[in-house]
């Protein structure tokens, strides 16, 4: 896997264990809604007050979609404050407190993945599992070909292969597009699905994200369907999709 950017020392699911192993505040205000920044942003308010991130910046969401759903994960808190349970707040801390100003090293972490991507490391073996990850992954690659124009390559086991040599900077120019939210909600998907092609077919295909999370998850339906689920693993995959939801949500409205 790749490393983390110096801001992913905040990596979600990492970040969100710690946060769940503090001590909790107690919820401090009466309502949570959304608002307009001195710059025309959408703004958290909490009792009118603008909500600040752990940097001190005002937090404030891409628009008025994602607003709502941050406003509401707020007023989902009742006793206490969890931020371990706030994916989106987490999120958007993240991009605003250092993503924002790291532009360059989170496009580097997101393109790394490429180079050792999940849908390049192909089963030879068993036939339907074979053909599940043809089926899923297949159509994903081609429209990396076209949307970075180098293909990459395949392999069947977990034997590194090289890919071209141009697909990390081309991986890297088409993140150039997206602002801090999106980026952010990028590395997010990337590191929970392991790989940064099926980010860029969330944001340039339109992928649902039950077709994202899907795809990411063949191998690990498939040893589950052969040898059943394991309790602590279904509650980590639960917890999993709340932050990847988070992310999807970001990468479908933030434009």
């Amino acid at each position: 896997m790749s490393e983390t950017t110096s801001w992913g020392d905040t990596d979600p699911i990492r970040k969100a264990a710690e946060h769940a192993a503090q001590p909790k505040p107690k919820r401090f205000f009466k309502r949570a809604e959304i608002g307009t920044g001195e710059n025309g942003e959408t703004i958290l308010l909490l009792d009118d007050r603008q909500a600040r991130t752990p940097a001190k910046n005002v937090l404030h969401a891409p628009n008025e979609t994602v607003g709502r759903a941050l406003a509401a994960e707020w007023d989902a808190q009742v006793e206490f404050i969890d931020p371990g349970a706030m994916p989106l707040t987490r999120l958007l801390n993240s991009a605003i407190d250092g993503v924002s100003g790291q532009m360059d090293e989170t496009r580097d972490t997101i393109a790394s993945f490429g180079e050792t991507d999940l849908l390049c490391y192909r089963a030879s073996h068993p036939e339907a599992l074979v053909s599940r990850q043809t089926e899923a992954w297949d159509p994903v690659i081609e429209r990396m070909e076209h949307l970075l124009s180098h293909r990459p390559v395949l392999a069947a086991g977990v034997m590194h292969v090289d890919q071209p040599d141009g697909l990390k900077p081309a991986i890297s120019e088409v993140l150039s597009t997206l602002d801090p939210f999106r980026l952010a909600a990028a590395f997010t998907v990337t590191s929970i699905t392991g790989s940064a092609f099926l980010a860029l077919d969330a944001i340039h295909a339109g992928q649902a994200p039950d077709s994202v999370w899907h795809a990411a998850h063949i191998d690990e339906d498939w040893q589950i369907e052969q040898w059943g689920e394991d309790s602590e693993a279904t509650r980590r995959r639960a917890f999993r999709r709340t932050e990847f939801d988070a992310a999807m949500l970001v990468l479908r409205h933030a434009k």
